[in-house]
């Protein structure tokens, strides 16, 4: 199969790409926000060998369309919903970190009988306060995402990660800063709106809630009560990560995963 490729999703083009093992079961990831597919890369590996898996970059991001926003939550669950169904996905397992974590609760919130697991990684029913994302959005439009960025990284990844990664750290500055910025500010409006603490007693799926020890932007005490709140949830903390562990522990997060997933799709 390609490996990249486009799609007409909801009148948008979307930038996604299938991996691993074609016959696998099928397994959906979605980015965090000012990021896009290739953060899930370095796992890969690992989860492709049992799973069918698309990445994508959500509305706003990567080589995806960025339309007007601002986008509510439900633009971005109808997304990966209408792009599962473009895969030919009936049933499949989810997952998401930061934003896409939000995105994946959603789904499984509203759509149950199509997710067999869910991954929320580095996450939270509600994230942030209206004041925090309205003084992004107006940063970010007045000054661009370049603005932040250093602020940004300093969140998304552990102390001494420059030091020891400096080429990947400025590899994924420019990830950062090359993100379209009227679709960043439209995600930041997804992620002030979104307040999913009832939809968490509607997720019936087993559901692996993780967190990166060194996140500065979903600290691990935002994220465990995640796994208090949904039925069926455990709870995994990932040693050495900030925001986003598959960029800093992937070997880690690949193998606590798949385990998980071992136990409650394979069983």
């Amino acid at each position: 199969m390609k490996p990249m490729t486009f799609a007409t999703i909801n009148g948008l083009t979307l930038h996604y790409r299938r991996t691993g093992a074609s016959a696998g079961v099928p397994l959906i990831l979605a980015n965090s926000l000012g990021t896009d597919a290739r953060i899930w890369d370095d796992v890969l590996p690992v989860l492709g060998k049992r799973f069918a898996i698309v990445t994508y970059d959500k509305r706003g991001h990567g080589l995806s369309d960025a339309p007007p926003g601002p986008y509510g939550i439900d633009d971005h669950a109808a997304d990966l919903v209408a792009l599962a169904d473009h895969c030919g996905f009936e049933r499949f397992v989810m997952g998401g970190v930061s934003v896409g974590g939000m995105i994946a609760m959603r789904v499984a919130a509203t759509q149950p009988q199509r997710v067999r697991a869910l991954v929320l990684c580095d996450t939270a029913a509600q994230i942030g306060s209206a004041q925090m994302w309205n003084e992004r959005i107006a940063q970010v439009e007045a000054a661009g995402i370049a603005s932040i960025s250093e602020a940004i990284l300093a969140r998304w990844l552990s102390p001494g990660y420059r030091a020891a990664q400096p080429a990947h750290y400025t590899g994924w500055r420019n990830m950062l800063e090359r993100c379209d910025r009227a679709g960043y500010a439209a995600t930041c409006a997804t992620v002030r709106d979104a307040d999913l603490h009832d939809d968490l007693a509607r997720i019936t799926a087993p559901t692996l809630v993780v967190a990166g020890e060194n996140d500065m932007s979903t600290p691990p005490d935002m994220v465990r009560p995640l796994a208090n709140a949904i039925a069926n949830a455990r709870f995994a903390l990932i040693a050495g990560a900030g925001h986003i562990p598959s960029i800093e522990q992937p070997d880690v997060l690949a193998a606590t995963i798949d385990q998980f997933l071992k136990e409650v799709v394979d069983a």
